[in-house]
């Protein structure tokens, strides 16, 4: 038994969800301060973007995750959680999320499913595995003059 079977991740993720509402409430990437969602995230985080997103690849620690979110917050003019299921919990949890989100570059609105694995370590997120559902479409809606039907 690892040290992350014992972790019950559930109410690290829903205060970590909870402290990302008063983030974006308070102007969110570059407005408000990461510190407000520091707390809930390992110093040495990692969390891993599919390569073909705007936002792709490794990124690092609080300044890492600092910089996705203002990376996030290009890509996207907005970004609603619509549904939110916990689909399993312990030190590792899976999230099933149904998102709706418009591209800044195109104005086009998807919607699209995302599942993320998210591993907890001493009451702290320590690494975040999200899987899309099409990356291409994402990627096409993101890109400017967003292709229909990538």
């Amino acid at each position: 038994m690892t040290t992350t079977d014992s972790v019950d991740a559930l109410p690290v993720l829903t205060a970590m969800y909870a402290a990302e509402a008063r983030y974006l409430a308070a102007g969110g990437p570059g407005r408000a301060s990461f510190d407000l969602l520091a707390p809930y995230f390992s110093p040495d985080v990692v969390l891993h973007q599919a390569a073909a997103l705007p936002y792709g690849g490794t990124w690092r620690g609080h300044d890492g995750l600092a910089r996705f979110f203002l990376a996030m917050s290009a890509a996207w003019a907005s970004f609603d959680l619509l549904d939110q299921r916990f689909l399993a919990t312990g030190g590792t949890a899976v999230v099933h999320t149904e998102v709706r989100a418009r591209a800044r570059a195109s104005g086009r609105t998807l919607e699209f499913p995302v599942l993320q694995t998210l591993t907890v370590r001493a009451g702290r997120i320590a690494e975040v595995r999200p899987f899309y559902w099409d990356t291409a479409a994402i990627a096409a809606a993101c890109a400017p003059g967003g292709r229909q039907g990538a």
